[in-house]
Parts: structure tokens; sequence; C-alpha cells
């Protein structure tokens, strides 16, 4: 294999010391008074042998790499992928780029990632966090490395972050059909302690708490092989025929929880009405379309990129931590209405 040259293999070729072709090369020639001559003979030499300085050893150096780490729970999960497409589009306007990696929700795995950012000396982090990092991620802000946390929050980190009204939109959903007149309503989510979990947890046994009504919930534990998950919602159904509407706690889930009501053969919204968190594509295939409760994803990205920017800009940062809670969107189509509606009987 070829050796890679360096600066030092430069310097001994063109007979000239190691700093001044540091400083020809980082733009400080005429700072420090390099002829031009000399600066025309590097640029040129340097082309013909088509070095690269290294960006690890450049920031090393300046204390500035334009590389900002995104770490998130699944870079293949349409939600993160948006967010990601959004946020690497307005920060390579602004001259960084974007370094990812996925976490797959492992505390362990976020632990050895954010090490891998420390390595490459990224100027900022955008993370989607697991539980359990808080201690990590202090670590990182009081070594002066900016951190923004998105989609979910570690109350014991002091970082800045980016979130939707979980509690209340789950409120609201489960409102909207105990306004219809439902009466045995489920929450179907996954077993979680992450806050926007808990939050929507939270705001399902809110709203059926004010009415004094059961709560139905089924708390589902992740598996990459989806059969398992439809499998254990199909047999929750089948045991609680009672059940009138649900509400999913996330798209995954809501996924899950329609192919399993299709293969129960019970109609939606005639046997169970259904509403969903996050809106994906394959919500508008069923017949009928599925409600969703659609995340702001340009604005959460934008909110995102904006406060890790400022960050990066002392001269525009706060010294407080920015907590910013954004609204979600109801998209109404016709899976959570109830039947009596439908038939004109109400």
């Amino acid at each position: 294999m070829v050796k890679k040259l360096s600066i030092a293999d430069i310097a001994n070729q063109l007979n000239v010391s190691k700093s001044t072709v540091s400083f020809v090369l980082n733009g400080r020639a005429e700072e420090k008074r390099i002829s031009k001559e000399l600066v025309n003979r590097v640029e040129k030499f340097v082309k013909e042998v088509g070095y690269t300085p290294s960006p690890i050893a450049r920031g090393l150096r300046t204390g500035k790499s334009n590389i900002i780490g995104l770490m998130v729970e699944s870079i293949s999960d349409p939600f993160f992928a948006d967010i990601a497409k959004l946020v690497e589009s307005t920060a390579y306007k602004k001259g960084y780029r974007i370094l990812y990696c996925s976490t797959d929700n492992d505390t362990e795995k976020t632990r050895a990632l954010i090490e891998v950012f420390r390595e490459r000396n990224v100027d900022g982090c955008i993370i989607s966090p697991p539980v359990d990092v808080g201690s990590e991620i202090n670590a990182l802000i009081k070594a002066g490395m900016p951190v923004v946390l998105f989609d979910r929050n570690l109350p014991d980190a002091g970082a800045d972050y980016v979130e939707i009204n979980n509690e209340s939109s789950a409120f609201n959903a489960i409102r909207l059909f105990i306004d219809q007149g439902f009466k045995n309503i489920a929450f179907i989510t996954f077993s979680s302690l992450q806050t926007q979990m808990l939050g929507r947890l939270s705001g399902y046994k809110s709203a059926i708490g004010q009415e004094g009504m059961e709560a139905h919930v089924l708390e589902i534990d992740y598996n990459p092989d989806e059969d398992s998950m439809i499998k254990t919602v199909n047999e929750y159904f089948s045991k609680n025929k009672n059940i009138d509407a649900v509400l999913f706690g996330a798209v995954q889930a809501g996924i899950c929880g329609l192919k399993a009501l299709t293969q129960l053969g019970l109609k939606i919204p005639e046997d169970v009405a259904v509403i969903s968190f996050d809106d994906h594509d394959v919500f508008k295939l069923f017949a009928p379309p599925i409600t969703a409760i659609a995340q702001p994803i340009e604005e959460i990205a934008g909110r995102i990129i904006s406060l890790l920017l400022e960050r990066l800009n002392p001269g525009q940062s706060h010294s407080q931590s920015q907590k910013i809670v954004l609204n979600t969107e109801f998209k109404l189509r016709r899976s959570h209405v109830n039947k009596h509606l439908l038939l004109g009987k109400v």
C-alpha cells in the first residue's frame, strides 16, 4: 500500500519548513507574510500529488473539524431518515458535514459511539438518546461540545432538546374517541422508559381517568421480528373482544396492529376504530385510510440544526439550555369515526 503523503513529506520535497506548508494549506500564508511565489509552489505541488489533509489532524490543529455527529435510534426508520436528510441539507449549506450512526436503542452501543464522536473531534452532536446516557451527555457538554437532543429527552442531562407535545397529543386522541361514544379504548405501545413513550402513556391514562373508564394498555417488547409483534397484538384482541377503539403509540406498533386486525377479520372502524402516532405513507393505503398524529418533521429538523449552529457560534449562544416543545397535527381520515356516525345514526 502506498504511504499517504504528510505535511513533513511535502516540506522535505520542497525544501521548506513544515510550518510554512501548514500555513499555506490552512489559508494563513498572507498573515504569515509568505511570498506569493512560495505559496504557488506549495499549491502546485499539492495539486500534482493529490494531497488532501486529514480532517482529524486539521481539526486537532484548528480546534474545528466542520463535522457534526448525528446519532439516532435507526437511520433506516422513516422518521429519523427524514430528519437526517433535512439536517444534512442545512448543515452542508453552512459548511458542515454529517457523521451518521444508529444506536439501535442500545445504551452500551451509544456510549461507544459517543467515544467515536470524541475521537473524530466532531464540533457538535445531535442525538436521539436511549435511557441511561445522561452522564455521558453531560460530560460532552462540560468538555465544551454543543449537544442537542431530540425525539426523547434525558431529564438529568443539561442539553438543549426538541420534542413534540407527546402527552397532550395522546390525550387529545383519546378525547376524540370518547367524544364519539367509544367506551373500551385501548392503548398499544412499546414497553419503554423513554420520555416520549412515557408521555404518550400518561396522556392516555389522563384522558381515560377523567371519565372514570377502565384503562386497557398493552406494552409490547420491541422485536425486529415483526411477526412476533403481530402475534402479540393478535392474541390481545382475541382475548379482549370488547375493545372498540385503539390508539397505537408508535408507527411500528400501528403497522403491526393493523396487520393483526386484518388477520382477525376485524373491520376498521366498524369493529375497531384506530388512530396511530406518526403519519406513515402506508397508513394512506388502508381502506379506510388511517387517522394519524403527524410530527412536524421539517420544523423539528429546522429547530435542531438551528440550536446546534447557535451553540457553535458563541456570539449567538444562550447560556441556559433551550427546551422546545412542538405541536403535532392530526391527519383526520376515517379510521377513527364511530360506525353510528358513518351510518348517520348519531
